[in-house]
């Protein structure tokens, strides 16, 4: 057990097959290796044995908050969802804000582990304490919104007051590889599959009831400290001020029109680097200002929601009436997102600002991951103009047939959208068409293009549950200047801050408290906060060497799994004898080998897999090994002599 502030020390182990609850504690010394939500529950999946299914009944899918979730602490409404991932084979985290994080813990939890699945629907029910599984078989068939609101008119409560609901839709129900876990007003759990394993378990949705229990720190005194240093940095950020930075006025899609800017805006599936690039060489009227947040601000929002403890208020709820096959539909929405808007507009090669309003809505309700979808959508549409589709349905900017695609990808209804709901992996597989990715490990690539932001290059290639700009967000750096202002083209240095990224972000999503504080806030603030609200006494290196930890555990699960230096790979487009950049990015490209020597040996890596004296450094004591030494010239495969 621990006894550390800021945990209940009460995870309930589901086991859907037979339906029992057993609840247990957290073992002391996990709970310091690797501090809660992210780190923890990768631990809790890694246990479960890396080699399982990712649809089968062995597969773990951990809900967890961290020792800082539902505090005081700024930003510390998120949650994080931990299994192995049917997309990509690897293991993967999820997180969401909204307030389901936060209300786990006042409910008297820092954890639910399910396990096996259940012969017919049914949903998880968490209140004060306890667990009891539920019959959700009405409820199957369901979107999300609407799932939503009957079990909010089952339970007499009222989600964003005293109730949270996080569930899937159809997508999940059918095993779309990209199916994500909805919460609350449309925030997702949405990389990986999450909610595709949901779906595979017969679980339709987790619903926590509770009243406001802050957790006190252990140390009052040194809490404050750092929650008033860290509210001080935000509240002076040009990104983080509230009602004044960019990402309190704009959302996450202030980036639209930087990205434009730079040429670092991947268009039409990766082919150019800007909208502004794509409409010199082909004419026509796309541009990225279009779907901006500044388009948005001025001409469809609607309201500025926030998560738990959060003064920045990111979220931008739009609602826009549009024409779909001669119908008016009236859609309102929170999910305005830069990463939604790149996928499902300029990367799909148009950039309609309603109809993306409309696809963001669709996605949502189908439970269905908006980066993925919209890049499988890209990627079909580059296939069927190089007629490596016989069953073409979708050409560039074709958005009344994209908003239809979405939800039959979500029920696999007909050949294209059974296919498209596999994943680029298994597409690239069926159709060769392995040119017209834009994935790394089976994971589609965000809004940041590697031939203009080289750390990014190196970050998609790294990442450990596929190509990720969330596992160390060197923008950051690239594009904002924090902590300090580094060249977006030049490739020398961009492993090592990308690795320093990847563990700062590590130990962020183990408290689990918002990315978007690392605008603002540094390991000095989280120190402090940590240290206050646990009652330990951890410097910035322990703290560190923590996110370290949980970087190589992660690692080494993936290498047990057959990953290694060959898998840390990017689409061919981006790199030397590919496509190469334009305007700002004239004549780029991402030099990864370069950046995987500097990275590797930053790491203390051998091609791509964790030695076991690195593991032994971390003291990772878990499984067998990866049988690597540090001496090797190359790498074994795991497990071999």
């Amino acid at each position: 057990m621990t006894a550390l502030g800021g945990f209940q020390d009460h995870v309930a182990r589901i086991d859907l097959a037979d339906g029992s609850v057993a609840y247990e504690s957290i073992d002391d010394e996990d709970a310091k290796k690797y501090i809660g939500a992210r780190g923890l529950g990768v631990k809790y999946v890694f246990e479960q044995g890396p080699d399982v299914d990712p649809l089968g009944p062995d597969n773990l899918l951990a809900f967890m908050n961290g020792p800082l979730s539902g505090t005081q602490t700024t930003m510390s409404g998120r949650i994080a969802v931990c299994t192995k991932s049917p997309l990509t084979g690897t293991v993967t985290d999820s997180h969401h804000g909204g307030w389901s994080g936060a209300r786990l813990k006042w409910a008297g939890f820092d954890g639910l582990l399910f396990e096996g699945q259940a012969d017919d629907p049914v949903y998880a029910y968490i209140e004060d304490g306890e667990v009891e599984l539920r019959d959700a078989s009405h409820l199957w068939g369901e979107g999300f919104h609407d799932t939503r609101d009957a079990i909010e008119d089952e339970l007499e409560g009222s989600y964003g007051k005293n109730l949270s609901i996080m569930g899937i839709g159809p997508g999940g129900e059918n095993e779309v590889m990209y199916a994500c876990i909805m919460n609350e007003d449309d925030r997702a759990s949405g990389r990986g599959g999450t909610g595709c394993v949901m779906g595979s378990k017969n679980l339709k949705a987790v619903v926590v009831k509770s009243t406001t229990k802050m957790p006190k720190p252990a140390d009052q005194e040194t809490f404050m400290e750092g929650h008033q240093q860290a509210m001080q940095a935000i509240q002076e950020s040009e990104v983080t001020a509230p009602n004044e930075g960019g990402l309190s006025m704009y959302g996450t899609n202030v980036l639209m029109n930087i990205g434009e800017e730079m040429d670092g805006l991947p268009t039409k599936n990766g082919q150019y680097t800007s909208t502004e690039a794509m409409r010199d060489a082909e004419g026509g009227d796309i541009d990225a200002e279009n779907v901006s947040g500044e388009n948005v601000r001025e001409n469809i929002l609607v309201d500025e929601p926030t998560c738990h403890s959060c003064p920045v208020a990111c979220k931008k709820e739009v609602e826009v009436t549009a024409m779909h096959k001669g119908e008016e539909m009236n859609v309102r929405t929170e999910s305005y997102e830069y990463e939604s808007a790149y996928a499902l507009g300029p990367n799909s090669g148009h950039t309609d600002r309603d109809a993306v309003a409309l696809m963001l809505d669709r996605c949502n309700d189908m439970g269905v991951d908006t980066i993925e979808t919209g890049n499988m959508m890209a990627m079909a549409m580059e296939m069927t103009e190089e007629d490596k589709l016989e069953e073409g349905e979708l050409e560039w900017g074709d958005t009344e047939t994209m908003i239809d695609m979405i939800e039959r990808i979500a029920h696999r209804e007909g050949d294209l959208a059974d296919l498209l709901a596999d994943g680029p992996r298994r597409v690239s597989e069926a159709k060769d068409a392995y040119d017209n990715s834009l994935a790394v490990k089976g994971q589609t690539i965000a809004a940041y293009d590697p031939r203009c932001m080289k750390g990014m290059g190196i970050g998609y290639a790294t990442s450990n549950r596929g190509a990720c700009h969330l596992r160390g967000y060197t923008p950051a750096a690239e594009i904002l200047g924090i902590p300090e202002k580094v060249d977006p083209y030049e490739w020398e240095g961009k492993g090592e801050l990308t690795a320093e990224f990847q563990n700062l972000h590590a130990i962020s999503d183990s408290f689990d408290i918002c990315k978007f504080n690392a605008f603002a806030e540094g390991i000095e603030e989280y120190v402090l906060q940590y240290n206050g609200m646990t009652g330990l006494d951890v410097s910035e290196d322990d703290l560190m060497k923590a996110g370290e930890r949980v970087y190589n555990l992660e690692r080494y699960y993936n290498n047990l799994n057959g990953f290694d230096g060959a898998d840390d790979s990017l689409p061919a487009r981006f790199l030397e004898d590919g496509i190469r950049g334009q305007g700002a990015s004239e004549g780029e490209y991402c030099e990864l080998e370069a950046m995987k020597d500097e990275y590797y040996e930053y790491r203390g890596w051998v091609d791509g897999v964790v030695p076991d004296e690195k593991l032994d450094e971390l003291e990772i004591e878990i499984g067998p090994g990866t049988g690597v030494s540090a001496d090797s010239s190359g790498a074994a495969a795991p497990g071999d002599d």
